[in-house]
């Protein structure tokens, strides 16, 4: 019976951040998509941040945590040298995504003596790495992925009893395993009362395949323990390998991505014509002097040209740089892809909105025909710039202008206003007023501060009472310039329970200029 060894590296997309930024191992480090938390660190957790929190919430929670944007070609890059060590005592090594790879465990436990032996030999050449990992043995890829989550090996022929406890959740834990909609499935078996991966598959295939959808399917085989997919005796379609010579030779990372991403075009076009679609493969690159380099990329849906370029220029990156080994001592020759496991056509159907990626390009397609109906000026992107007040920070450019601040961002700015930043900067700057105990407008004096205590914010016809303030924090740019010189004050308010404004006091009297969360 074959085994399947799964190495895991925890909070992946945290670590790689965290080592871009030269952070040390205990800084609480954060990871956000559209605002929420996807991934954190072991010391943010501490503090109480968790996935799925809003980004002001989890700096609320940990004042200290950095906070990055999700870069999938910051964490590729950076676990092409985990890879690349990895491969070097255990060769056959294929990346599921960066922060999770897989092997077949035969060989390398046979190597080390036993199973137990290969896993803590593993874990020392990641850890030499740099980085700490877990490890998991399994007789199916599944198993053995969620076992790594829990640093369990489990006994062959033991996967379905080792999974049955576990909460149905597990099967959704991992996103390279699981298509989109898998969490909306995990919801529906919770309503319907199947707890555990036990509960899950107890139920017979047949109630499974005409009662959910393909993924079920596929889900309540990991539950009990089987192959995902059945053995497929077919075989793969002629002449789909894609071969480019380079001359002259490669050494910068821009060239190869280039390279790659026409080598991608082209190799698309070929799964096309031959109805399938790539789920697993190879990228190998040779040099001038002899040196290899191959890595085999596994998917759980179909690669899609975006996709295969992205794994090619994340282990060319990690090779020319010398950061997964060492670096080349010539140019790149020769790059070669080749598909070593392909589905019928039919998986890479795409959803209402591109379920496989491809959302961000038609999304584009969409602005740039608003642009070319409304005007180039139509569309903005905002882009973080400089400046002490929240709207100085954001400079709005066109859509396909170079997308370059007005000021520059890491400039100390003196006066800045203090974190947490408003959520959303008041295009119209509406009119508030705060009153003191006796109804009276409260204003900011000479010296910067209150003429007296304010204990209600009115806005319109509404009122609410504060809960307390932050400032006042007084105002005095470009004083030589009376046409655009500011002069008064901000003050930050906090009503009800969790709503907050940030306020500008001018000659005009208070306005609002920011919403927080």
């Amino acid at each position: 019976m074959s085994r399947v060894l799964a190495l895991w590296c925890p909070d992946w997309p945290a670590v790689a951040a965290a080592a871009v930024a030269d952070l040390p191992a205990t800084s609480p480090v954060a990871v956000v998509s559209a605002n929420r938390v996807i991934a954190c660190s072991a010391p943010a957790r501490a503090h109480g941040v968790r996935r799925g929190l809003r980004k002001r919430e989890a700096q609320a929670r940990c004042p200290d945590v950095h906070v990055v944007t999700a870069d999938s070609d910051r964490d590729g890059r950076m676990f092409e040298p985990v890879a690349a060590a990895v491969d070097m005592v255990a060769p056959g090594v294929e990346v599921l995504r960066p922060g999770l790879l897989i092997l077949g465990a035969r060989g390398v436990s046979r190597y080390f003596g036993s199973e137990h032996n290969a896993a803590e030999r593993l874990i020392d050449q990641a850890a030499a790495a740099g980085v700490e990992c877990q490890i998991g043995i399994a007789d199916e890829l599944s198993t053995a992925v969620i076992a790594a989550r829990h640093a369990v090996i489990v006994p062959r022929g033991g996967g379905a009893r080792y999974l049955a406890p576990l909460p149905v959740s597990e099967l959704a834990a991992e996103p390279s395993l699981a298509a989109a909609g898998r969490e909306d499935l995990i919801d529906l078996l919770r309503r319907l009362g199947l707890r555990t991966v036990g509960d899950f598959a107890a139920l017979t295939p047949g109630d499974v395949a005409s009662r959910f959808g393909t993924d079920a399917v596929l889900a309540h085989r990991s539950a009990r323990g089987e192959a995902e997919r059945p053995p497929s005796a077919r075989a793969l379609p002629p002449d789909l390998n894609v071969e480019y010579q380079c001359d002259p030779p490669i050494d910068r990372v821009d060239a190869a991505a280039f390279a790659g991403r026409g080598m991608a075009e082209k190799l698309h076009t070929k799964l096309a014509a031959a109805a399938v679609a790539c789920t697993r493969l190879l990228v190998h690159a040779s040099t001038g002097n002899g040196e290899n380099l191959s890595r085999t990329w596994r998917c759980a849906e179909p690669l899609t040209p975006e996709g295969t370029a992205d794994r090619v220029r994340w282990q060319l990156d990690g090779w020319l740089t010398g950061r997964s080994v060492a670096k080349p001592t010539s140019g790149i020759t020769m790059l070669r892809l080749e598909p070593v496991e392909v589905v019928a056509a039919g998986e890479l159907q795409l959803g209402l909105w591109g379920s496989v990626g491809d959302e961000e390009e038609r999304a584009r397609r969409a602005l740039v025909r608003v642009q070319g109906l409304l005007g180039g000026d139509s569309v903005k992107i905002g882009v973080l710039s400089g400046g002490r007040g929240p709207g100085d920070r954001v400079t709005l450019r066109s859509l396909g202008d170079e997308l370059v601040p007005l000021s520059d961002p890491a400039a100390p700015w003196p006066g800045r206003l203090p974190a947490p930043a408003p959520a959303a900067v008041m295009d119209t700057s509406p009119r508030v007023t705060l009153e003191d105990a006796n109804g009276n407008d409260v204003h900011v004096g000479l010296r910067g501060s209150f003429d007296t205590r304010p204990v209600t914010l009115r806005w319109g016809s509404k009122a609410w009472p504060l809960r307390g303030w932050a400032g006042p924090w007084p105002i005095d740019e470009r004083w030589w310039d009376p046409t655009v010189g500011t002069q008064g004050a901000r003050v930050q308010v906090l009503f009800e329970q969790t709503r907050a404004l940030l306020l500008l006091y001018g000659d005009d009297g208070w306005r609002v200029e920011g919403i927080y969360e």
